[in-house]
Parts: C-alpha cells; sequence; structure tokens
C-alpha cells in the first residue's frame, strides 16, 4: 500500500486553503481593506454641512412639530411632509446647493454632473435619448389565426418618461418586445431617430429591466454593475474609468452603503426588494443606454419601495434617457408622475398622449370620474372593458375606443410629428455603436473571474462536492480491495500453457465500470447546475449585446479547477485502497478526462431539460455511458451486433480500454495478453489514443452544448 495518495491530498488541500483564503483577503473590496482617505472625509463633511445648511434654508424640510405639554397625550404631529429625493433626485438638489453656495471656479462636481460626464464619454453625440417612431405596427404569431398586436401607430420623444398600460392580454408587453427588437414585427414600420432600420442593431445601446430580478446572487451589489460595465461599455475606456463609472452610478442609485453587499437569491434575500431592483436597473445604467425599457418594475414590492423606484425611473428621463416602462395597477403618485400614456386593448391603441390629458380626454367620450380614488383604477376599468360603471348610456366597449382614437384629432397631431435628426447624429450614432462592448477574449477573463467568485463564495458545495469524491473513490477501492492489484488471469505463454487455471478478464473492465459509475453520479449533478441555474442570466446578458461564446468559453474554464480537484480526491482514495497495476498518474489522467466529459454530458442535458428535472436526467445519462463501456455485453459480443460504433462514441468504452490497457500489459511477460484482448475487445498499447479520444469526446459535449445554448429561445431574450 503506498501513501503517495494520501500525501498528495494533505498537500494539494493544503495549497487550495491557502488559495482560498489569498483570495478571499485580496478580493476584498477596497473600502474594507484601507481606512477612509482624507479627501473622502473631506468630502463626506463638506457634504454633511451642505444638507444641516440646505434644511436650514428649506422649511419644508421641517417634519415633526415640537412636543406640546397640554391637555393631550403628547403625540408628534407630523406636518409638511415631503417624500425625501432619491437617486438622482438627490444629485440633482446638492448640485443645485453647491451652485448657491460657491463660484463656479470652487465648486466641486456632484455625483450627477460625474454621472452625465461619464456618460457623454461613451458617446460621440450630445444626444442622449433616442426616438421610436412606429406606423401600422403588427405582430401575429405563427400559431395564431389573428394577430395579438395590430394598427399600433405613434411615436415615442427622446427624454420622457412613458407608461403602457392595459388589462391582461391587451398588447401592452407585446407592443414592447416588438419595440425593443426581442420580436420581430410582422407588419409595419419602426424608425428609431427618424431613420428605418432593424431595432436588433441598437441593442447596446438600449437598456432591458426584466420584470423578475435577474441578478448573479452570490455576488455583490458593486460585482454585479461593475460585469455588466466592462462588458458593455467601449473597449477604449480603462479599468480605472470603467469602476469610476460605477461607483457614480452606485452613488446615485443610493447603493454606497450596500455595495458590498451580496445580493442573495429571491429565496435568501441579503438586501431588500427595492435595493434588488435598482441593481437590476443600475446593471442597465452601467452600459450607459440611450433608452431604457423596464417590464413591471413595480411588481412585488411595496408601495413606498414603489414610488421611490418610478421617482428614480422620473429623474433618468429628466437625463434625456428615454424611459419605457410597463406598469400595471400603479397608485396615484405613481400614475401622476408619468409624462405620457399609452393604453392598449385588444392589441390596438385606446390612447396615446400626455399623461396630464388623459382624464379630459375619457370625460370628452361621456366618462365621469369619480370624485374620490385613483384615476388610474378608472382608466383600467374602462379600457378592460367595464366602462359601463362610468359612463351611463352610450357604447362603452373596446372597440368604440379603439375606432373613436383612430379617428381622434389628437392621433392625427401626433402623426405629424418628427423625430428626425442630423445626418451627423446619425452617423455619430452610428460610430457610438460599433464601439460598445469589450472584445471577446476579454469578455472571456471576465466571465471566467465572476464565474470564480461565485464559486468561491459557494464553497460549501464545492467542499461537499469534493468530499463525495474522496469517498466515492474510497468505495470503489473499497469494493476493489480484496484483488490486492491482482485483477487479471490469463493464459502462460508456452510451454506453460497446460499449467494455466481458469482466466479472469473481466475483472478489470468491472472495475472501470464501478469508476465510471461512481464518477457519473459525482459529476453530473454538479455539472448541470453549472449553466442550469443561470440560464436567465444567459439571456438576460446575450439580448443586451454580451458575446455569447464569450460568456460559455468562461464558464467552461471555471469548471476545470472543479475537475482537477474533483478527480485528485477521488484518485488518490481509490488508488489508495485498490493498489492497480496502471500507475496513479496515469489512473488520475483517465479519470480526469472522465470527470471532464461527465461535466460536459451534463451541460447538454442542462440545455434541453428543465431546472428541475436536469440533475435526474444527467445521472441517468451518466449511468447509460458508464455501464455500456463493454464489460457487459463485451465489445466482442458487440461487434457481432455491427454495433461497435456505438459503444466507441461513448466516453466509458475508451475508459475501460485506457484501463484494460495499463492494468494487463505489465503482466505480458507472464500471460498471452493479446489473447485476453481479442477475447474482450478491447486494443491494447493505446492508452495515448484512448486519453484523446476522451479529451475529444468531453469537448464535442460542450460543443452540443454551446449549440443547444445557441438554439435556445426565452421571451426574456431580446
Amino acid at each position: 500500500m503506498s501513501f503517495l495518495p494520501p500525501g498528495l491530498i494533505l498537500a494539494f488541500d493544503s495549497l487550495m486553503i491557502l488559495v482560498l483564503v489569498g483570495w478571499r483577503v485580496f478580493s476584498r473590496p477596497r473600502s474594507a481593506r484601507s481606512p477612509p482617505s482624507r479627501a473622502s472625509r473631506s468630502t463626506r463633511s463638506f457634504m454633511k454641512k451642505a444638507s444641516t445648511f440646505a434644511a436650514d434654508r428649506t422649511p419644508g424640510l421641517t417634519q415633526y412639530q415640537s412636543l406640546e405639554d397640554d391637555d393631550i397625550n403628547l403625540e408628534a404631529r407630523i406636518i409638511n411632509v415631503r417624500r425625501m429625493d432619491t437617486g438622482f433626485g438627490g444629485a440633482f438638489d446638492a448640485a443645485s446647493f453647491v451652485r448657491e453656495s460657491t463660484t463656479v471656479s470652487e465648486r466641486p462636481k456632484s455625483d450627477l454632473d460625474l454621472f452625465i460626464q461619464s456618460m457623454s464619454k461613451s458617446m460621440d453625440t450630445g444626444r442622449f435619448g433616442l426616438s421610436f417612431e412606429f406606423t401600422n405596427l403588427m405582430f401575429k404569431p405563427k400559431s395564431a389565426a389573428t394577430p395579438v398586436l395590430s394598427e399600433v401607430t405613434g411615436q415615442i420623444s427622446q427624454g420622457s418618461l412613458w407608461g403602457v398600460m392595459g388589462a391582461s392580454g391587451a398588447g401592452k408587453t407585446t407592443f414592447v418586445n416588438v419595440l425593443m427588437g426581442k420580436k420581430a414585427h410582422t407588419g409595419g414600420i419602426t424608425r428609431i431617430n427618424g431613420v428605418v432600420g432593424d431595432i436588433k442593431k441598437y441593442k447596446k445601446i438600449i437598456g432591458y429591466v426584466p420584470q423578475d430580478d435577474i441578478v448573479i446572487p452570490e455576488l455583490t451589489v458593486r460585482e454585479n454593475i461593475l460585469h455588466s460595465a466592462r462588458i458593455r461599455l467601449p473597449a477604449s475606456w480603462s479599468d480605472v474609468d470603467i469602476q469610476k463609472h460605477v461607483d457614480i452610478l452606485i452613488s446615485c442609485l443610493q447603493l454606497a452603503h450596500i455595495k458590498d453587499s451580496v445580493v442573495g437569491s429571491a429565496v435568501t434575500p441579503v438586501i431588500s426588494g427595492g435595493q434588488r431592483k435598482r441593481v437590476s436597473i443600475g446593471i442597465e445604467l452601467a452600459a450607459a443606454p440611450m433608452a431604457l425599457f423596464l417590464d413591471e418594475p413595480t411588481s412585488g414590492l411595496d408601495a413606498t419601495s414603489a414610488s421611490s423606484i418610478m421617482m428614480t425611473l422620473k429623474e433618468l428621463s429628466g437625463l434625456n434617457i428615454t424611459v419605457i416602462t410597463i406598469i400595471h395597477q400603479p397608485r396615484q403618485e405613481i400614475f401622476e408622475s408619468l409624462d405620457s400614456l399609452m393604453l392598449f386593448g385588444a392589441g390596438r391603441v385606446v390612447y396615446q398622449g400626455p399623461g396630464k390629458d388623459v382624464q379630459a380626454y375619457f370625460r370628452s367620450l361621456g366618462f365621469n370620474f369619480p370624485g374620490y380614488g385613483n384615476p388610474a383604477d378608472t382608466i383600467m376599468d374602462i379600457i378592460a372593458g367595464q366602462g359601463h360603471l362610468y359612463k351611463p348610456s352610450g357604447d362603452t366597449g373596446i372597440w368604440s375606443l379603439i375606432e373613436h382614437w383612430k379617428q381622434c384629432q389628437r392621433n392625427q397631431r401626433i402623426l405629424s410629428g418628427s423625430t428626425g435628426i442630423s445626418t451627423e447624429d446619425t452617423a455619430a450614432l452610428r460610430r457610438s455603436i460599433r464601439r460598445r462592448g469589450a472584445p471577446w477574449y476579454r469578455q472571456i477573463y471576465y466571465c471566467f473571474l465572476r464565474s470564480m467568485t461565485q464559486q468561491v463564495r459557494l464553497k460549501s458545495g464545492f467542499f461537499f462536492e469534493i468530499g463525495v469524491s474522496a469517498l466515492g473513490g474510497f468505495l470503489i477501492g473499497l469494493a476493489e480491495f480484496k484483488q490486492e492489484g491482482v485483477n487479471f488471469r490469463g493464459m502462460f505463454w508456452p510451454p506453460y500453457t497446460v499449467l494455466s487455471s481458469s482466466s479472469d478478464y473481466s475483472s478489470v473492465p468491472q472495475m472501470a465500470l464501478l469508476v465510471g459509475i461512481a464518477i457519473g453520479l459525482i459529476a453530473s449533478s454538479p455539472g448541470v447546475k453549472i449553466f442550469g441555474e443561470e440560464k436567465l442570466v444567459y439571456w438576460r446578458e446575450a439580448a443586451s449585446g454580451h458575446n455569447r461564446f464569450a460568456y460559455y468559453v468562461g464558464k467552461v474554464l471555471s469548471t476545470l479547477p472543479r475537475v482537477l480537484v474533483a478527480s485528485i480526491h477521488f484518485t488518490a482514495t481509490f488508488m489508495l485502497l485498490s493498489t492497480p497495476r496502471i500507475s496513479w498518474g496515469e489512473a488520475f489522467v483517465a479519470n480526469g478526462l472522465y470527470f471532464y466529459c461527465i461535466y460536459g454530458l451534463a451541460s447538454c442535458v442542462s440545455m434541453v431539460a428543465r431546472r428541475e428535472d436536469g440533475p435526474l436526467l444527467a445521472v441517468m445519462a451518466s449511468l447509460i455511458v458508464g455501464v455500456l463501456n463493454g464489460m457487459s455485453p463485451s465489445l466482442r459480443t458487440v461487434k457481432d451486433w455491427h454495433m461497435t460504433w456505438f459503444w466507441r462514441i461513448l466516453p466509458g468504452t475508451w475508459l475501460a480500454e485506457g484501463y484494460f490497457d495499463k492494468n494487463i500489459s505489465p503482466w505480458g511477460h507472464l500471460y498471452l495478453v493479446e489473447k485476453a484482448a481479442a477475447a474482450s475487445g478491447f486494443d491494447l498499447g493505446r492508452y495515448g489514443v484512448d486519453m484523446g479520444v476522451l479529451l475529444a469526446i468531453g469537448t464535442i459535449y460542450r460543443v452540443i452544448a454551446f449549440a443547444l445554448l445557441r438554439m435556445s429561445s426565452h421571451h426574456r431574450g431580446r
């Protein structure tokens, strides 16, 4: 029994612990490793004094009267309550105060000033926003008899906050998907800044915030936003500039106090729902978009968080960024913050125009608004077909609203508008789009770095996989322990052939079978989670212009350390007890390449299976490729069936042949090993070929998985 394997485990684990400790220390945020600088302390002191001085000068900021001792119990009487400005609005107020109290030459730049300056660097044009025009827009799914979107005409001007509203099935989501290029329209014309073209060409400067907050739960707030900025900002930007841009954005979003907190999952959240939504918005703003689409950004939030989010969007539109949001049942404060509205019913436009004019429009049609309550609720009832509740007589159906809008003079005025831009601005916009995005090789590095950070944060699962690998190798070694390294008996060379006892050609393939099954059980489930847990992240990032190949390669490269570590622990405990003829290094290479194959096979399964079904299907697939390794039925029998090709495309066969070669060839001086090879169907002397084929099969699995990933589609993709 050799003690080399356990010695290697101890040495390797010690090194790995040192690496993990070093990673943890050096990956800590800079603010956590060093005390605040003198400049930052001065800045905080200045802003504290500024806020105090502004509060003294602004009576509206007084929120509480002093308590008076009279016949009534002491209580605070809240007066003149004003919602505190959040996000970019706070930056406006700070900038306003600084302008009043200092000269232009002395005035320090606010976060808003710095954010605008940083945004300008990413564009070759001074116009931040995008305008959209659409004429007779239509969308008809292939399986549908009638279009779900039809006769949609209008325009959305830049630098405005639009709310898209409608009942369920009214077509609002379909309209937004078509407008931003997620779905190709089947009729009509769309224009961006007055230019007809494919909207998909503009995806690098259009941000999309899905309804579900799709973020990496293991990363911090800053790391999530920073990754998006590194991938999507112009390649000419240095990493220092990118990090400054991200820090300014985080400050504007009022996330600075939690920037080093992990986001957490929806099941086990670490930050609040409103903060999580701000992170999702920040991921898009980090790319300096010129238009921002949001799918129900207030869903699932409490009233205060929802108002805070909408206030942030309102302030973004003040920066000339076009903001279009699908909104569902907004409270009155949110409804009144919208600049313009687009109301849908039955896949057609019911109203499009300023939000302040919508009540007057419906009153002109005979609808009465209650003197109390939320006008948004009344409008939703009307466009959902419940208009008879607010109009005692006359036609209140959806189709009458649609026909009236088509004939409305207001609609004619919208159609006469023009949002075209100059030829110079158009050329500058195209240059800006071409400059966006890091080169593919840098994206591979960033994706690899992000994946490695995830694995370090999920170290409990990593250590569990190591423990299972060591236990699996121990159990298989224990099953082979009684062989004492003698797992082959053959026919002696002449003239001693008559002295040969019963032959044993199946023990080595049986050992390879056990090794293959054990590795399959160990690696299949973790292999599924590599991609199965992040499909939504992939769809979101691919839709925003991330290089899909770079994302995939970065993830694959991050799995190689896991394969290496798992193979070392499995092989060490297995070799310690089984003591076969194959050397430790040869067994490690064979086992490691088989781990590589199983991870690749599991990746293929994760691309086609649902998240909850993936681990079980991956285990079944690994059992199939492990059992069909040429032991039973033997390759010789399979040859008679003319099915050798099928066994040869499975990695289990090549693993078994490698084990057969290195465990039987050392007996060549004593036994007729060629006869054993002929009886079993395996070839001898091809260990290098066997390992090369295993490497090729594992790589082919990954190519197939990438192809399946590219072919996959999702309604969140763009």
